[in-house]
Parts: structure tokens; sequence; C-alpha cells
């Protein structure tokens, strides 16, 4: 999986031994594949320093789905307070480690799989090399890095299914931002809540990824005759979510159970920005819309949030802390 020298791309991937592909594609771009990932790369620099960095990224991307196998029965199970599991792979010990702060609710470190592997390749990709601006995009959940005077404009997304953009933000260096995510009910993955998106920035893909899904599960309007839900097990026989309801339809919502709606995961937000877990989130819903950031509200960091409304655990694991919501 050598990545050829020069600008040439890659008119077809190089696979390797275990199926991973990787193509150089003519506008500079990496894009690396392997199951169900699928990574779109860009690195700002020398020439020399790009091409060191996606060699480096090739080479590593191959053995990241395998160990992630190898992990998953585990990483699928729901973290509690009284449970710490030990993972040998390093995305895996990413995973866990944004997802920690949530252990008082139904949490897996599969809730941030996407801005894990992003920010893993990031760091190979940074690593002897000398990059202005990089970034990893997985999906829709992005790692970024930025150097000196650099920036990134970001789209805020109205409706996953669309890529549709409701408003932009600028991202600089030196603001501690390194990831971006996007969850919501009409996304890839299955939500609890019914925000059609919930943008998140945060210091890594991996935080990111993870308080974007529970910011997202808060929107919502319990027992509306308006909400069609199933279990997530009988969508897929493999989500981590098991037998929780999760959102498959939604009509169109009055202004009130909007609000509602909106303001129970605002909540939440604030809590995670005065914990220090994110830096803004953006929560869009038919149409309404809400911005929670440093200067709207303040930046306590240490202070417990206690804003969760945990799931119940499987029986089978020891309970999780009780709901301290406030």
């Amino acid at each position: 999986m050598n990545m050829a020298q020069g600008k040439a791309c890659c008119e077809k991937p190089a696979r390797g031994t275990n199926g991973a592909e990787a193509w150089l594609l003519p506008d500079g771009r990496l894009h690396l594949q392997h199951g169900p990932i699928d990574l779109l790369i860009e690195a700002d620099g020398s020439a020399l320093d790009r091409q060191r960095a996606y060699s480096q990224a090739t080479r590593k991307f191959s053995t990241v789905l395998e160990q992630l196998v190898e992990e998953l029965v585990d990483l699928r199970r729901p973290l509690t307070v009284n449970t710490s599991p030990q993972f040998a792979g390093v995305v895996a010990r990413r995973m866990l480690q944004a997802v920690a702060p949530y252990a008082g609710q139904y949490i897996t470190p599969m809730a941030c799989v996407a801005g894990a592997v992003a920010d893993h390749i990031l760091s190979v990709l940074l690593a002897n090399t000398d990059l202005n601006r990089v970034h990893v995009n997985n999906g829709g959940d992005i790692a970024l890095y930025l150097a000196g005077n650099e920036h990134y404009r970001i789209g805020i997304c109205r409706n996953p299914q669309d890529d549709s953009a409701v408003d932009e933000v600028r991202v600089r260096a030196g603001e501690g931002i390194g990831g971006v995510a996007t969850s919501g009910w009409r996304g890839r993955s299955h939500s609890l809540g019914i925000a059609d998106a919930v943008t998140v920035l945060a210091s890594t893909a991996a935080m990111a990824d993870v308080a974007a899904t529970v910011i997202a599960n808060a929107v919502d309007v319990p027992d509306s005759v308006h909400i069609k839900r199933a279990s997530a097990s009988s969508l897929d026989s493999d989500s981590d979510l098991a037998a929780h309801p999760v959102t498959v339809e939604v009509a169109t919502l009055g202004k009130t159970a909007r609000k509602s709606a909106i303001r129970s995961a605002v909540h939440v937000a604030e809590c995670l920005l005065r914990d220090g877990l994110i830096h803004s989130a953006y929560i869009q819903l038919q149409g309404d819309s809400a911005v929670v950031d440093r200067r709207s509200v303040a930046y306590l960091p240490g202070k417990s949030s206690a804003c969760f409304h945990p799931l119940p655990v499987p029986a089978d694991l020891p309970s999780a802390r009780p709901s301290l919501c406030s």
C-alpha cells in the first residue's frame, strides 16, 4: 500500500493484503477505505512533508479495523462507574477515554468510534512532519489540526441527509478545537432523540463525536404521538443500543414541542461546556435552532454537570450511577 511518489493519482486503489485500500486523488487528498471506515484526508505543507504524512497514514491505517474487531465485544458493552475495561488497541483506548466522563448513563465506546479513528490517523499524519493544516474526515466526523495563523471554515449541518448547511463558523489555530462531529436521527447512526442535526466542536474528534450523540439524544419530546420509534436491535442486530427505542420517524411538531425539545438539549450542552468537554454545540430541529458556546455560558472547568438522564444498564452488568439531574 505504498503511495506512489509525486503528484500522480491512483486510477485504482492500492489494495493491502487485508483489503484496506488507498487512493491519491487528483486534488491532492488521500482516500483510505477499509470495510465501514472511509477517510478523506487533506494535508497542507511541503510536498515532502505531505508525502511522508500520507505514507505513514496509509501504513498505519491498514491495521485499524482488525484491531477494533479484535476488541469489538467489549467495545459494544456499556460503561458503568464500576467498570473500567482494558483495551490493547490505540483507537479503542481513545474511545474509552472519550466516553469515560459519561459513564453514569448508558454509553458504549462505540459512541465515538468514527471520531477516534479520525484522531488516530491525524496523530499519525503529524508524526515527524511539519504541516500547516490537516483534516481527517471520517464520514462527517472530522479531526483537524491548525498551525500558525491557519484556519478552517466549518459548515454547521442542518440535515445530514442532504448535507445542507445552515451556518458557518471559523476555527482558528490556538483555539484548542481539534474535532467536529454531527449527530441526529437523520444521520448514519441511530439516535434516541429527534434532532435533525447536532454539530459539536471539541478538543478532539472523539470528544466531539460522543458529545454530539449525547446532546442529540436529549433533543426529545417523550411519549409524543408524532414520533415513531423502534428498538435498535430490531433495526440492527449488532447495535450497541440493544433494545433501547431509537427514532425512525418524526412528524411536524408544534412550536411549543420544538422549543421544549431544544431546551432539554441546551441544558445538557451547557453542562458539557462547563465541564470542558465541548467548545460549542449547534442544535437543529425542524427549522428551529440553538447555539451553546463560551460566549453564552460561563466556563467553569471542573464543575460536575450531573445533567444526564441515564438509560438502564443490562442486568448482567453492575448498576449505573443514579440520575443526579437538577
